[in-house]
């Protein structure tokens, strides 16, 4: 599997010295082994690769990786160029057309956000192909809870955008005044009529980050066609 290597091995480190860490890269490793499990190792920790923590303007909470061929690439809610853009996602765009007046693009790979600053985390980075949820329960959520905390502890203004039920449950243990912590329904389909649409958390957050005297994100996806960039 693919090491951290940038400013978030300090933070981590401890994290990887803990027993349920050793746990957990065993019955990894094993999985990979034994059938095919996605994201590739490689892709395994992109979103921390992207997004160092010092860059960290945004945190976007997904649950467990896309679980069918070529779609994860350690990014929640991305899929690879030349993938079909999921549900959830294509209802994202629509929200970012409504809120911002943006062009929906032709590729649902979210590279550009990440790096902005944007962090595209997973609260479980690995499942088995075509079983959701697959790798629940085996240590990623007490991995990525430690994550959250070294977030939660930085000096800075953050914003912390928390769809659907499992991902606003960590909103407790988000403390610092300094961030700011939005909530909405999931995107997916079955939930987005219930105030997904309309909730305005792209401008919000925008808004939210020029406030503290950061650069906003540039939420715009460029179509493949027209960028190298992803």
């Amino acid at each position: 599997m693919a090491a951290i290597s940038n400013d978030w091995l300090v933070p981590l480190a401890a994290e990887f010295k803990k027993p349920y860490y050793a746990s957990l890269y065993r019955k990894v490793k094993e999985e990979y082994e034994r059938g095919t499990v996605y994201p590739a190792p490689d892709d395994l920790f992109s979103a921390f690769h992207l997004t160092p923590l010092s860059e960290v303007k945004v945190v976007i909470l997904g649950q467990d990786p896309y679980h069918e061929p070529g779609q994860a690439h350690g990014l929640c809610f991305s899929v690879k160029p030349g993938i079909d853009i999921p549900p959830s996602l294509v209802n994202i765009y629509q929200e970012l057309h409504d809120d911002l007046g943006l062009k929906i693009p032709d590729n649902g790979c979210l590279t550009p956000w990440a790096r902005q600053g944007v962090l595209l985390l997973n609260t479980i980075l690995t499942v088995r192909a075509h079983e959701a949820f697959s790798h629940r329960g085996i240590g990623w959520e007490e991995f990525t809870d430690a994550v959250i905390r070294i977030l939660n502890e930085q000096d800075r203004p953050m914003v912390f955008l928390l769809w659907g039920k499992p991902a606003q449950m960590k909103k407790a243990m988000l403390t610092n005044p300094k961030h700011l912590a939005l909530t909405a329904p999931h995107p997916s389909p079955l939930s987005a009529y219930r105030g997904f649409f309309g909730c305005r958390h792209f401008s919000k957050a925008n808004e939210f980050l020029k406030a503290g005297g950061l650069t906003p994100i540039n939420w715009q996806i460029p179509d493949i066609g027209r960028s190298n960039n992803l």
